[in-house]
């Protein structure tokens, strides 16, 4: 009778990385080493901050002039305590956002690329979210400056609605339609 667990053994050592690999290539969908992978994911990311970091800008830059402006002063202790909620709102976001580029540039050339995209992937949905409440406490602020707090508080309800829809629910939604149990997690 013959040992013929050896041979076996290597059969299923070999069976299983033969699947790994194919389960790595119908994951990644593209043929790229771990290294092409972060870069790629890297590049991606950072484009989506300039896009997000450009609109917080924008706000963050008209939430300062606010202040300088001579109805200010007539605002309620209410008012002025959401504009400060949003100036500081924003002022976080606005920390989050930039974190993203400096955090590489303080690692840059310390080969530690996948972590640093892991890191951003985490950064970035923190910083929108900032930045969904910096619009919502602007948004409120002037609505109830414009139209009363009534009417600004249902606006603002339905924008924040509106904004969850796009921001939230649209990509879970695409995510479950897509979802593979074999797909590629860039916060694995």
């Amino acid at each position: 009778m013959s040992d013929t667990s050896a041979p076996r053994g290597d059969d299923d050592a070999r069976g299983a990385e033969n699947r790994r690999a194919e389960r790595d290539r119908v994951r990644v969908g593209r043929r790229e080493s771990a290294d092409e992978r972060a870069d790629r994911r890297w590049t991606d990311l950072l484009q989506e901050v300039r896009v997000v970091q450009t609109g917080a800008q924008v706000l963050f830059g008209f939430l300062l002039s606010v202040v300088f402006t001579p109805r200010f002063g007539t605002l309620s202790d209410f008012d002025v305590a959401l504009y400060v909620g949003a100036v500081v709102l924003g002022a976080a976001s606005m920390a989050v956002l930039v974190s993203v580029v400096s955090l590489h540039r303080a690692v840059a050339g310390h080969h530690v690329k996948p972590m640093l995209v892991r890191v951003g992937y985490r950064l970035v949905p923190l910083g929108v979210g900032l930045l969904a409440c910096t619009i919502g406490c602007s948004l409120l602020l002037l609505l109830r400056v414009a139209v009363g707090a009534v009417t600004a508080g249902l606006l603002t309800g339905l924008a924040a609605v509106w904004f969850l829809g796009w921001w939230v629910v649209l990509p879970a939604v695409l995510r479950g339609k897509s979802r593979d149990p074999g797909e590629d997690d860039p916060l694995e």
